[in-house]
């Protein structure tokens, strides 16, 4: 008796066994957490941000370019300047400039056209158009610094308002709900990180411009002083 209620028993406890490894088997698997779904879970800011985005990489590709072409004309261009004024050639020094089509070229066009005058007016002639040529270096550059400030805060307007939406749906239900609260936040933490990696990006390329005209000031300054001290040579 004592046998068959052990074999029994232990029939018994297979069959729990088999029961709770079909039930493993049945239940899926947790759904996988795939960014693209993240950021549709972002809400209605996530908008505005791609926006952001977006226009901050335009500016950065189109600056970015513009920048790096005007540097790479300026090579070499004032040691031809000065070999052509050393040897009175002053139509091929403005023609060279006007052909280089860079900032630093049309700075010493303007001086080499005032070329008879005073010094001083050669000096004021060179800084305006040298003013003018930072301006158009600098265009839309301070949009990706307004970028960089607007995206964070950005996005923790969204965090804001999907915990503002979380505690109206408790207060609505009545009921404190773990998975409720948990799983809302997370999804709106997601406009928090998606604006600050945007304000950090924008920040990063904002400088990285910055410093790539900066390096184009330095030179156009320096060849200008040049070329100012060339024309004060005796015999000029």
């Amino acid at each position: 008796m004592i046998t068959l209620l052990q074999g029994a028993s232990d029939t018994a406890n297979q069959m729990i066994d088999t029961a709770n490894a079909v039930k493993q088997a049945v239940t899926p698997a947790p759904p996988e957490l795939h960014f693209i779904d993240l950021l549709f879970k972002g809400g209605w800011v996530m908008i505005p941000l791609a926006l952001l985005a977006f226009l901050g990489l335009v500016i950065f590709t189109e600056r970015y370019l513009t920048i790096r072409k005007s540097s790479k004309t300026e090579t070499n261009l004032m040691l031809q300047i000065k070999q052509y004024i050393h040897d009175g050639r002053l139509e091929n020094a403005i023609a060279l400039c006007r052909n280089t089509n860079s900032p630093l070229g049309r700075m010493l066009e303007k001086g080499l056209k005032r070329i008879g005058r005073p010094i001083k007016d050669i000096e004021a002639a060179i800084e305006n158009v040298g003013k003018l040529e930072v301006s158009k270096l600098e265009k839309n550059i301070g949009v990706l610094g307004i970028i960089a400030g607007i995206a964070p805060m950005l996005g923790f307007v969204g965090t804001i308002i999907g915990v503002i939406t979380i505690f109206h749906d408790v207060s609505i239900k009545g009921a404190i709900e773990i998975g409720t609260i948990s799983g809302g936040l997370y999804t709106k933490m997601i406009t928090s990180a998606t604006g600050l990696i945007i304000g950090i990006i924008a920040y990063v390329l904002y400088h990285i411009l910055n410093m790539m005209v900066e390096r184009i000031i330095l030179r156009m300054e320096t060849d200008a002083i040049e070329f100012i001290d060339l024309l004060e040579e005796p015999g000029k």
